[in-house]
This record gives C-alpha cells, sequence and structure tokens, in this order.
C-alpha cells in the first residue's frame, strides 16, 4: 500500500464536509417519527477511508478495508464498524463524494478526453438480493458485458486534469452524459466510438466543440 500523507488528506476532506454537513442540515426535511442514530465513524472519515481506497492500489474493498484500513491505518481511526456495516454506509457517500470531486476541477486547455467506467454495486447473481443501491442503481452494459450498479463518466484536460465528472445510473449511454458533462467546454473532445454520432457531432459542434475518434 502506498504511502500518503493521511493527516493532511483528512484536513482537506475534513473542512469540505463541514460545509457540505451545514448544506445538508438547512435543505433536508426530516421525516416525523426518525431519528439519526450516531455512527462509529464521521462522514470525513468514511469520505477519507473512500479515496484512500481509489489511492491504494488495492483490486477489491474488503481486502483494503480489512488489511489497509484495518491494519495499517487503524490507530487513525477511534472505532472502526465491521466490513458489511461499512458497506451498508457507503450509499450514502455517493452525493458528497461527487460534490466534492466536482469542486476540484481542472483548467481549460481546449484539448479534452472523456470516458467512462462501470461502478459495480454487487455481482449480477445477487441483483435480486441487493439493497444498499437499490432503486438508484440500474443494469447496464459495457464492452465487457452486463453489470448491476453506475457508471463514472470523466472528463481530462490534456495535462491529466479532471475538468468535468459525472455519476449516472447504469443504463445512462455515454452519448448523453457527454453532451452535459462537457456543457461548459470549448474546443475538441476526444473519446472512443461509442461517443461517435452525426447528431452528437452537430450538436457539440454548434456550441464550439469538435467531438473526435480516438482512431482518427
Amino acid at each position: 500500500m502506498r504511502n500518503y500523507d493521511i493527516t493532511a488528506l483528512f484536513y482537506c476532506i475534513d473542512e469540505f464536509c463541514k460545509i457540505y454537513e451545514e448544506w445538508e442540515k438547512h435543505r433536508l426535511i426530516p421525516r416525523p417519527g426518525t431519528r439519526e442514530r450516531p455512527g462509529k465513524l464521521s462522514l470525513s472519515e468514511m469520505l477519507c477511508i473512500e479515496v484512500l481506497f481509489h489511492l491504494s492500489g488495492f483490486r477489491d474493498f474488503k481486502t483494503f478495508y480489512e488489511y489497509g484500513i484495518g491494519a495499517k491505518y487503524k490507530s487513525y481511526f477511534k472505532d472502526l464498524p465491521c466490513y458489511k456495516r461499512f458497506v451498508y454506509l457507503k450509499g450514502k457517500l455517493l452525493l458528497p463524494l461527487s460534490i466534492l470531486l466536482q469542486s476540484i476541477k481542472g483548467e481549460k486547455t481546449g484539448i479534452y478526453i472523456v470516458d467512462s467506467t462501470s461502478l459495480k454495486v454487487c455481482h449480477n447473481r445477487r441483483i435480486t438480493n441487493h439493497k444498499v443501491f437499490k432503486g438508484i442503481a440500474a443494469r447496464g452494459k459495457t464492452s465487457m458485458g452486463w453489470f448491476y450498479g453506475f457508471k463514472l463518466h470523466v472528463a481530462i484536460n490534456n495535462k491529466g486534469e479532471i475538468v468535468a465528472i459525472k455519476f449516472t445510473a447504469g443504463n445512462t449511454s455515454d452519448r448523453s452524459a457527454l453532451d452535459e458533462i462537457t456543457k461548459d467546454l470549448k474546443g475538441k473532445v476526444f473519446g472512443d466510438k461509442g461517443y461517435i454520432s452525426k447528431e452528437l457531432f452537430s450538436k457539440l459542434w454548434n456550441r464550439g466543440l469538435q467531438l473526435k475518434d480516438f482512431c482518427m
């Protein structure tokens, strides 16, 4: 597992969470008869763990949580919930994580690359029993086959900086997501054949963005 300054990372995430939680508190209408049970981890700690996973090099979250967090970084957290409990709570991270990524956009350089990847929430055999993202996840298909979950759509500039990002249900087409994540961009955008269509090319061209195939 790679070494990171976890204190600095947590500080940045915690500052973001203070703003996010204040915003969330004023926009949500509490349901009568319900109460929030305080968890073992704060939102800041949970987001920090999620970000560390994507920086760690571990291929699956369970191994990372049990051996990475549970061994190397355990002293940084007061009380860790079990793996199953953390996975159950991951559903609440989708919105703040998306907003966090949106807040660290890179420079608009005029040259961009777009791509998407599947975010599977369970094995296809467990779809009917899946509860964590029930109602918001969906079946989708990529070049690797069918999956159940979400899609992550990303646009980066020629410096490798993220300029736009969007989470969608797994059944959202790459073309419809591309139209939205590039709405503030001008110049040239490169994507694979899944993005290429005459209708989308004309739509982007009319607002100053030229869509090009990777192979061109």
